[in-house]
């Protein structure tokens, strides 16, 4: 069963270049432009283009969420498709070290199939303490 669920909300419909803008957009709640405007000042501030993990990762952070490894158990056999199944609640963006995506409440929410891809880290709000 596919866990995936077609999500592009680039306003000219580009699906290439632009993963960590859209996982921004689906985990923070807010549309693509905000997301991108957030991405592209911290990338500004830091010198560095909004794809890189280090800039899309600050504005998750400034928004309370957490950066964790996935286990090294099983490098190659373990894919988001298991990530979302084993997540089926709250959001989180998992990064495979070329693409990034969000996992809302059990579902992928890309503009392609990535299921199949190997997950290195991601990103969760943790609850208030």
């Amino acid at each position: 069963m596919s866990r995936w669920k077609y999500f592009n909300n680039n306003p000219a419909g580009r699906h290439v270049g632009d993963c960590s803008v859209r996982a921004l957009s689906v985990a923070l709640g807010i549309d693509w432009e905000t997301a991108y405007a957030l991405a592209a000042l911290n990338g500004y501030l830091m010198n560095d283009v909004i794809s890189a993990d280090s800039v899309w990762g600050s504005v998750l952070r400034q928004n309370g969420f957490y950066r964790h490894a996935i286990p090294n158990s099983c490098p190659e056999c373990f894919t988001i498709g298991d990530f979302a199944e084993e997540h089926p609640h709250g959001i989180y963006v998992v990064g495979t070290g070329t693409h990034v995506v969000t996992v809302k409440d059990g579902v992928i929410w890309d503009s392609w199939d990535s299921s199949e891809e190997i997950p290195q880290y991601y990103w969760h709000k943790e609850a208030k303490r």
